[in-house]
């Protein structure tokens, strides 16, 4: 089956792969037991400039979006940033249970997003904590953005394979990568493992907040954020759900607004950011939430 490829100016895209992994996907298994219908291999483009990909046709938890990019920004690795503000989706992989496979305690998740964007590669010492000598790849790359944004190096991975196995989950997301033309940022994901219809709209809504930030600091406008999928797949329990969505009309997307006066990527925070009428919206009023 060949790779898909869908452009578009709001969410039909996602839409679209949706239902083309509905028709075509393949059955397959997963570490759940719960199966698959699976696709290898699909690509979305959004132009920001047309509005925010935050879903019209299924409410998604904006405020849990905005706590964990800062969560991960900060480079954190424990959930109690998270819990203290309300956000739970990392409460299941930071159980006493969970955290213990690796002889951590509760809540330390070990070396996940926060750690390898900000401490990629570190060493440990004699305790096995870990120093604070890897590589700050955020504040890397925002500076090769300021100083040469025609580098082709513009790159933040996610993805260690030193430690990947040391985490309950592996980074699903696992690169990511500017680009600068006319003045204006964009940036391409690659997600390796895409649950399509509950971790997808969180993570493309995740990514084209970082872009703005990002974009902010650095003194540019935005360009287009793109989603590329490697094992794109919707869960047999979720098919029923799926199907409903895919009847529901869509809406013109949400205008996103930050605090111009914020120059810093670490100092944003949740007052600095909206995204305009979108909780008040009545069309997502009646729709159920990631």
């Amino acid at each position: 089956m060949s790779s898909y490829y869908h452009n578009s100016k709001n969410e039909q895209a996602y839409l679209d792969l949706l239902q083309h992994v509905l028709t075509h996907g393949s059955e397959k298994g997963d570490r759940t037991g719960t199966g698959t219908l699976s696709h290898f291999g699909a690509q979305l483009r959004f132009d920001l400039a047309d509005g925010f990909p935050l879903l019209t046709t299924k409410k998604v938890h904006f405020k849990s979006i905005v706590y964990e990019l800062f969560w991960f920004l900060s480079g954190s690795t424990h959930v109690d940033y998270l819990q203290e503000n309300g956000v739970r989706i990392w409460n299941e992989w930071s159980t006493a249970e969970q955290t213990a496979r690796f002889n951590r305690p509760a809540g330390d998740l070990g070396p996940v997003y926060g750690h390898q964007w900000r401490n990629y590669g570190a060493t440990k010492d004699e305790n096995g904590i870990y120093n604070n000598d890897g590589i700050d790849q955020i504040t890397q790359v925002i500076e090769q953005i300021k100083n040469n944004p025609n580098s082709r190096r513009l790159i933040v991975s996610g993805w260690n394979p030193g430690e990947a196995e040391q985490v309950a989950l592996p980074p699903c997301h696992t690169l990511f990568q500017f680009f600068v033309a006319d003045n204006k940022l964009s940036c391409q994901l690659y997600q390796r493992s895409a649950d399509l219809f509950l971790g997808v709209p969180f993570n493309i809504a995740s990514y084209a907040l970082l872009t703005h930030m990002v974009a902010q600091v650095c003194g540019l406008e935005v360009g287009e954020f793109i989603w590329t999928g490697g094992d794109c797949h919707i869960y047999q329990n979720h098919r029923e759900q799926v199907e409903l969505q895919l009847t529901r009309e869509l809406y013109t997307l949400p205008t996103l607004t930050l605090n111009p006066d914020v120059t810093d990527i670490f100092a944003f925070n949740y007052n600095d950011i909206s995204v305009d009428g979108y909780e008040s919206h009545p069309a997502i009023k009646a729709k159920v939430a990631v």
